[in-house]
């Protein structure tokens, strides 16, 4: 995840994303490019084609912050595609050695602190988990790791939700709307890579999925993020059923780079009485019981 190229093809790839009638231009009848011409960039961007093609060769190390408004203006990019930008601009200048977190939450070196367990446990009402960019799952409460009994049942997916997802044949039937839960991770490990692309865990990760995993490789290659903060997800646990949960993703002051995320239940509707359900269940050691056997079979 070299970051001139990174660069390159994520500016590569929004430009061909455009068409001309979305930026206002004539589109014509010889184009051979998808998307803009490098030209209508720049003239978008008010700058010389010189130099947008010097940017998108991968030299971003020095660029102003106004020239980066000029780009995602003419890129049309959403707030995730530029906060994504920055980064990248921060990498290829070496800023990103003072600004970026020390720990992002590697497995072996990170641990929760306990107050924060505490926190975690006293969520009774929905699933809480702690993660952080590459998709680990760090600290969790109870209920969660009822809720996620797949993910934990299968050694080899490393409590990664990322290798859940992509290698673990459960995840289908767990996330019914696949493709939806497979774009926003690969948007998020995405959008990680260019906050940290020197990440030696992260790019191992990428490797072995990009290896792996032909969905992924293909979503990998888009160069699409997102930000990942409120909504709502349909999960199928194999225990209790259909479940729609609302979401909110909260970033830990306390822990830059590391994500709390809770899953909720709308009052009264038939997912909280999942919720109930599955929470007895982890109360008597049946969800534990579950995974167990998961991991026999």
């Amino acid at each position: 995840m070299d970051n001139r190229e990174e660069v390159r093809e994520f500016l590569t790839s929004r430009r061909a994303k455009i068409t001309p009638d979305q930026a206002g231009l004539p589109s014509g009848s010889r184009r051979r490019v998808p998307g803009l011409r490098r030209s209508e960039v720049a003239a978008l961007a008010d700058m010389s084609v010189e130099y947008y093609a010097k940017l998108e060769r991968g030299n971003l190390a020095g660029v102003s912050p106004a020239v980066l408004e000029a780009l995602a203006r003419a890129l049309r990019l959403d707030d995730a595609e530029r906060a994504h930008l920055v980064n990248l601009a921060h990498a290829a200048a070496g800023s990103d050695a003072l600004t970026r977190p020390r720990h992002r939450g590697t497995k072996g070196e990170w641990k929760p602190h306990r107050s924060l367990q505490w926190t975690l446990d006293a969520i009774t009402a929905g699933p809480a988990f702690v993660r952080n960019g590459r998709m680990d799952i760090l600290a969790a409460n109870q209920l969660f790791r009822a809720f996620c009994t797949d993910v934990y049942a299968t050694p080899r997916n490393q409590r990664n939700l990322a290798r859940f997802t992509f290698l673990d044949p459960a995840a289908p039937r767990f996330y019914p709307d696949w493709d939806s839960f497979a774009d926003v991770t690969v948007a998020i490990v995405r959008a990680e890579a260019g906050r940290n692309p020197h990440d030696k865990e992260l790019h191992d990760l990428v490797g072995e999925l990009c290896t792996r995993s032909d969905a992924f490789r293909t979503r990998w290659g888009a160069h699409d993020v997102r930000h990942h903060g409120t909504g709502t997800k349909h999960f199928h646990h194999h225990a209790v059923g259909d479940l729609f949960l609302a979401y909110e993703g909260l970033d830990m002051a306390a822990a830059p780079g590391l994500t709390l995320t809770i899953y909720i239940a709308e009052p009264g509707s038939p997912s909280e009485d999942g919720l109930r359900l599955l929470a007895a269940r982890a109360a008597t050691g049946e969800a534990t019981r579950d995974a167990e056997r998961s991991a026999a079979g």
